[in-house]
């Protein structure tokens, strides 16, 4: 009788004090959920947030416009490095250190496949600019040709013995876990070199068609944060709660009326637009495209009559540029809505922490995966000429004829241009 009126008497028991402290957070999250609000303006923290984030984005945008002007090959470097770390904090996402301690390579062979699809990838692009750059010495050059000749026959066996080296360490009881481990590793190489590779193609058709897209998406980020920050309060979309209609439609007016100014800023400098054909470094000078030409645009009657002009010089490109313009500001954003629930699927709140204020890498390039696939697709269907042209055809000839052979249809041509 006495234990049972010292148990019910006492109130500090283990398991009571236990109860009583879940009972009391309880209810200070349900006060705080009905007190709080996932939007901007209502965060007590958001000026300090709003600092370290501008502090960040500022070092970001600074670092971009340097790597811009060291031109073409720093700038594929730029992506090459961005790469590395969006696979990295990728990876990361399945890792399960007890399963890890198990298997001491798995590690190793994601790493394998991953440098055998930037091989076969980067090599699928740049082979003909690496013929290009080395086309003044004959050793190089035959090196070079040789290894563009066999390069998909070097990435497949590479392959393979990533493959092979898989099937022989999978150990028992680990099966699912390796094989889980195998098919979200060629899902990564599927979604980072996918956009990689659009990239980097729209960077050698000039930085123009690199460095307007990408500025697009920072551009609308920056602003859907901004209106967000200071006068969202209606909700957009239930994976992202703190995006508002406010911050996405003052973006996308933001980013139309940029897109239209920045191509006639960016237009105008042959080291933008210019394509390159080589992986050298050097300065760029070429015959402007004629979308590159400023003609005279007079405004509509409707507009008002205080307007000072009533006649304008536009670049033709800019009317492109509305396009991507369009683009980025409306069906971009949903690769972030896509990215925020595939966080909420993993029950994480950013990707990494690398960059202070927005997470990591990943959570910053995943407008950017959408955006430069549809520029690519949008400048090869809609700008770049189709046409055959002799600089198409010397790269063929470069690239898939041995020198012997180019010899051999030199002195066929001379002969063909003598007779006739």
């Amino acid at each position: 009788m006495e234990e049972e009126s010292n148990v019910t008497s006492s109130p500090s028991t283990p398991v009571q004090r236990l109860r009583h402290r879940k009972r009391s957070s309880a209810e200070v999250l349900d006060g705080d959920k009905a007190s709080a609000s996932p939007l901007l303006v209502n965060d007590r923290n958001k000026y300090k947030s709003f600092m370290i984030r501008t502090y960040s984005t500022l070092w970001m945008i600074g670092g971009f416009v340097m790597v811009v002007y060291m031109g073409h090959l720093y700038i594929t470097a730029m992506v090459l490095v961005i790469q590395i770390f969006m696979a990295k904090e990728l990876f990361n996402l399945l890792r399960k250190a007890p399963e890890d301690k198990c298997l001491p390579g798995i590690k190793q062979l994601n790493w394998h496949f991953f440098f055998t699809a930037m091989l076969f990838v980067y090599g699928r692009i740049l082979s003909q600019r690496l013929a290009n750059t080395v086309t003044a010495d004959q050793f190089l050059y035959r090196l070079v040709s040789g290894l563009i000749k066999y390069h998909m026959a070097i990435c497949y066996f590479l392959y393979i013995i990533g493959f092979m080296w898989f099937i022989l360490t999978l150990k028992k009881k680990m099966y699912k876990y390796q094989f889980g481990q195998y098919a979200w590793t060629h899902m990564i190489l599927i979604v980072v070199f996918t956009q990689s590779s659009f990239t980097v193609a729209n960077i050698f058709e000039g930085i123009f068609w690199f460095l307007l897209p990408a500025s697009l998406i920072i551009i609308n980020d920056i602003f859907a944060y901004i209106f967000g920050f200071f006068f969202g309060r209606t909700p957009l979309i239930k994976l992202s709660p703190k995006k508002t209609w406010e911050g996405f439609i003052g973006a996308s007016v933001t980013t139309i009326i940029s897109a239209f100014v920045l191509a006639n800023v960016l237009g105008r400098f042959p080291w933008l637009t210019c394509p390159r054909q080589d992986l050298s470094t050097g300065w760029l000078h070429c015959d402007a495209d004629p979308l590159f030409k400023p003609e005279p645009f007079t405004l509509p009657a409707w507009i008002p009559g205080w307007f000072p002009w009533k006649e304008m010089e536009v670049l033709p490109v800019q009317w492109h540029a509305l396009c991507l313009g369009l683009f980025a500001s409306i069906i971009a954003p949903f690769g972030g809505f896509f990215a925020s629930g595939f966080k909420r699927a993993f029950k994480i709140k950013d990707f990494g922490d690398s960059i202070p204020g927005h997470g990591g890498i990943t959570d910053r390039m995943d407008c950017q995966m959408v955006m430069a696939v549809f520029a690519y697709i949008y400048l090869q269907s809609f700008i770049v000429s189709q046409s055959v042209s002799v600089d198409k055809i010397l790269d063929q000839i470069l690239t898939n004829l041995s020198f012997e052979e180019q010899q051999a249809l030199f002195t066929r041509l001379g002969q063909m241009i003598g007779n006739s």
